[in-house]
């Protein structure tokens, strides 16, 4: 046994290991968490662990009792990631493994000093944009007071903004670390989110960007460069124009789009797999395109009625979109964006370029479903120079 491992060990049987969470999976095959967090709870059985699990689409917790818990540990850092940051009592230690199992220890004093509070099972949630904490856009965007307060009239939009930051935090690995990050939101409306995902990354993450706002509406425009001034947002702009018509004057790196009526959301996706946007984020509101087009003898009984069709074919429509971001190597998932009690509208795609796979299989499943329906996508046409040849293959494939 090393001699992290038996320290461990030591803390957890001594109750003086309060936190700990794990990063840097060695693999992001195998449905392993990307991230680990551990905090001592106090429940009616005793004392316990909770592992936090971090998934790119979900989260789960498991209490873990304390007799357990250092081996529990031990196993999940030796074979699943590179790195622990261990919060004792005494001091914080992290622990760095190679490739082959050899570790690098690193101590310093605590960070803070444990309090009673936070051994209770129910907790504040921990949010990326703390309550208590102002952050200046949030304060002059009237989501929070001067002192850190959340006004109550914007208690949803918090979370909202919040639930966006945990979307993006998820990725930051798959954007580049050694040179500047260009982003584009199309559809940018007031900006809350653009303000947040600058915040993120360029103040509280002190990364490289390059985020460029853009929306119809003139004086949206207007407002938000004022306030970007005015925060001293330097390489955060806003512009006036259509997705369509964009142009950008930089690599684009990530590309957001939310809420982009009809196919506007198709014209950004195929802006951004134009580009080579390594993520992309959307979430599609007011998808028209397809209820027009959808035919099905076999689903008739369900089309037959306005309000069922007209769901359908907006789940029929972000099928279509993933299925084809899927054909060109992106990876996609479907990721419920904020509660469905505030806006049916809640479904927020997330494509990271490269994780996808067997495009011509993916291809074949999109034909047949595209022809079941009878439908004829605005994205496949803005695509077709792209599909062109995997779809040639298809056809080859079937003769």
């Amino acid at each position: 046994m090393e001699q992290w491992q038996a320290d461990l060990r030591a803390w957890v049987e001594q109750g003086t290991l309060r936190q700990a969470t794990f990063s840097q999976p060695r693999s992001k095959e195998g449905g392993f968490p990307g991230k680990m967090a551990v905090r001592l709870v106090e429940l009616k059985g005793g004392l316990h662990y909770q592992f936090e699990y971090h998934r790119p689409d979900k989260v789960t917790h498991e209490n873990v009792p304390q007799r357990e818990a250092a081996d529990r540990m031990a196993e999940w850092l030796q074979g699943h990631y590179r790195q622990a940051l261990f919060k004792t009592t005494e001091a914080d230690v992290q622990v760095l493994l190679s490739k082959k199992g050899k570790a690098a220890v690193l101590r310093r004093p605590p960070t803070a000093k444990p309090d009673a509070a936070s051994l209770q099972h129910n907790r504040q949630k921990r949010r990326i944009l703390q309550e208590g904490e102002a952050a200046p856009f949030l304060v002059e965007l009237g989501i929070m007071t001067p002192d850190g307060r959340v006004a109550a009239k914007k208690q949803d939009k918090y979370r909202q903004i919040n639930r966006f930051l945990e979307m993006v935090a998820d990725v930051l690995s798959e954007l580049p670390a050694d040179k500047e990050i260009g982003i584009v939101d199309f559809g940018c409306g007031k900006s809350y989110l653009t303000f947040a995902l600058y915040h993120f990354l360029a103040v509280q993450h002190g990364l490289n960007i390059r985020i460029v706002g853009l929306d119809l509406k003139e004086d949206v425009i207007a407002f938000c460069s004022g306030l970007a001034s005015k925060l001293g947002y330097d390489k955060l702009r806003f512009q006036t124009g259509d997705i369509a018509q964009f142009k950008g004057d930089f690599r684009v790196d990530m590309v957001v789009t939310l809420h982009a009526c009809d196919t506007a959301t198709d014209a950004a996706l195929a802006k951004a797999v134009e580009w080579g946007a390594s993520v992309i984020l959307s979430v599609p509101c007011c998808q028209h395109e397809l209820f027009r087009q959808v035919k099905s003898d076999t689903l008739q009984p369900l089309l037959a009625h306005g309000l069922l069709k007209e769901r359908f074919a907006a789940l029929a429509t972000d099928a279509v979109r993933a299925q084809l971001l899927g054909v060109l190597g992106y990876g996609v998932q479907m990721l419920e964006f904020i509660d469905p009690e505030h806006t049916p509208k809640n479904i927020l795609i997330r494509a990271v370029k490269g994780s996808g796979g067997d495009a011509l299989g993916k291809w074949m499943e999109y034909e047949r479903f595209r022809d079941s329906l009878q439908l004829s996508p605005y994205l496949e046409k803005a695509l077709s120079g792209r599909l062109e040849n995997i779809a040639s293959r298809s056809k080859n494939t079937v003769k």
